[in-house]
């Protein structure tokens, strides 16, 4: 039964050509992992009921990429290929964790972020339409060399699956090619896996050599073949991950033009996939959109802006800013060249301008704070206004403290508040001040040093200057 699919996901290789220390399925696409690609489109089939589990066998790397499922992909599990002794080996792996399962299972690698859920439901469908005991995507493709021919038969059934270096030159024409995403009953596959052996160059145990058993052993094979051949291929090197971060980019633009968000260049545009938008939204070039973030109808994302996991209200605007793991609301301004983080909550109908950073804050509705200023563990009241330059003082060397700004509070330009302090609602500071001391509502509070005027000090200067310059050179 389709709900009853279990997705067996090839995440365990080292991808020796990416020379990297980093586990191949963790190097990362519009800020998220090439892994999370796939296990984003298996969770859209989860969510319908098409998939019942996702089990990733992991490999290289293999508590880097267990901590990233449980961080991001708790609903999966992992097991592990320890050694890795081939694809065909890292299948066996998941015979403990499917004990007593007679369904199917969805082979699927781990690098291929541009693969889509509709082509695996329609593998799905296909599978069960044919009564199949396997069934496997194809395509068709413009430069097939290296990659294993789909030989058919005049029926157009399908009679081997032949690897390049086993290719006769006549074979070796054909473009149609198996692409390694397979749909096989359990059972019939794991007594296929139990009769491969090791007798091939690299000594490792192959998965195709158990699809080729089961193609040649009289089983009910089914295909679904697609002309997308750039979707389909893996990530073996930089040069691969890099044009494929461009591909992405641009098919991720379409899918948001496609439903009512201007992306004014796709080819500039990172958006991950786990990113949502609202209708009538405008993204401009070179914009990161990334992790969980979600952006609201009608607003304007700037050009060089990155927002990582937060969130922004309807009609809000903002502009060069760096935002991570915060919330704008409804009708906000931010930026240009603001920086918010950890947690830092703007409300409706807020400005934050160019050179403000906010850290810890929650930062009230209607209230402003122009330019150049740092808030650190902060409260900003309603339509409180923080003057040019100010900055709360949160740290003592050991602990961070919070500062209380109340509602319709004035801090004047160039504020020093000296945490832990409270400033109260209506109140207001003098420009210039350092705040070390509780404010009442509605009071002025003046913390600077008292002007002293001296007349006449400047002539008197140059003239000593002068006379000492006479001594000097005589």
């Amino acid at each position: 039964m389709a709900d009853g699919i279990v997705s067996l996901v090839m995440a365990a290789g080292k991808g020796t050509r990416m020379a990297s220390d980093r586990p191949k399925v963790l190097h990362e696409i519009a800020g998220e992992p090439i892994l999370g690609f796939v296990l984003a489109q298996l969770d859209d089939l989860r969510s319908r009921g098409i998939l019942a589990r996702a089990i990733s066998i992991v490999g290289h790397g293999a508590d880097e990429v267990r901590a990233y499922l449980s961080d991001s992909w708790p609903w999966t599990e992992a097991v592990e290929q320890a050694p890795q002794l081939g694809t065909g080996h890292a299948v066996m792996q998941a015979a403990p964790a499917l004990t007593g399962f007679s369904g199917d299972v969805l082979i699927v690698n781990g690098d291929v972020p541009l693969l889509e859920a509709s082509l695996i439901e329609a593998l799905v469908d296909e599978h069960k339409a044919r009564g199949a005991r396997l069934t496997f995507l194809t395509c068709n493709h413009p430069r097939p060399h290296g990659l294993g021919r789909i030989l058919r038969d005049g029926a157009g059934r399908v009679r081997a699956i032949v690897e390049h270096r086993d290719a006769t030159p006549e074979q070796r024409d054909i473009r149609e090619i198996n692409v390694g995403v397979y749909l096989a009953h359990w059972p019939t596959l794991w007594d296929a896996l139990g009769t491969i052996g090791t007798a091939n160059d690299q000594g490792e145990y192959y998965l195709t050599d158990a699809i080729a058993k089961l193609v040649s052993g009289g089983h009910a094979i089914a295909t679904v073949t697609t002309e997308d051949y750039v979707a389909l291929g893996g990530i073996n090197t930089r040069a691969e991950l890099v044009a494929t971060a461009a591909e992405w980019r641009v098919r991720r633009g379409a899918y948001w033009l496609s439903r009512q968000v201007t992306v004014e260049d796709p080819a500039t545009a990172f958006i991950g996939p786990r990113v949502t938008i609202g209708p009538d939204t405008v993204v401009e070039p070179f914009v990161q959109l990334y992790g969980h973030s979600q952006v609201g109808s009608q607003c304007v994302i700037g050009s060089h802006t990155r927002l990582v996991d937060s969130l922004v209200g309807d009609s809000a605007i903002v502009r060069s800013s760096d935002i991570v793991s915060c919330e704008i609301g409804d009708r906000t301004t931010v930026g240009p060249f603001a920086r918010l983080r950890d947690h830092a909550v703007v409300g409706r109908d807020a400005r934050i301008g160019n050179f403000v950073e906010l850290k810890k804050v929650n930062f009230g509705d209607g209230a402003k704070a122009a330019h150049l200023t740092y808030l650190g563990d902060a409260e900003v009241g309603d339509k409180a206004n923080i003057g040019c330059g100010t900055v709360t003082c949160n740290y003592d060397g050991e602990r961070k403290h919070r500062t209380t700004i109340g509602a319709g509070a004035f801090i004047g330009t160039n504020n020093t508040l000296v945490a832990p302090v409270e400033i109260g609602q209506d109140a207001y500071t003098g420009a210039g001040s350092t705040i070390t001391e509780d404010v009442p509502a509605g009071a002025l509070a003046l913390g600077r040093a008292h002007q002293v005027v001296k007349e006449g000090w400047v002539a008197r200067r140059r003239a000593m200057r002068a006379a000492d310059k006479q001594r000097s050179e005589a």
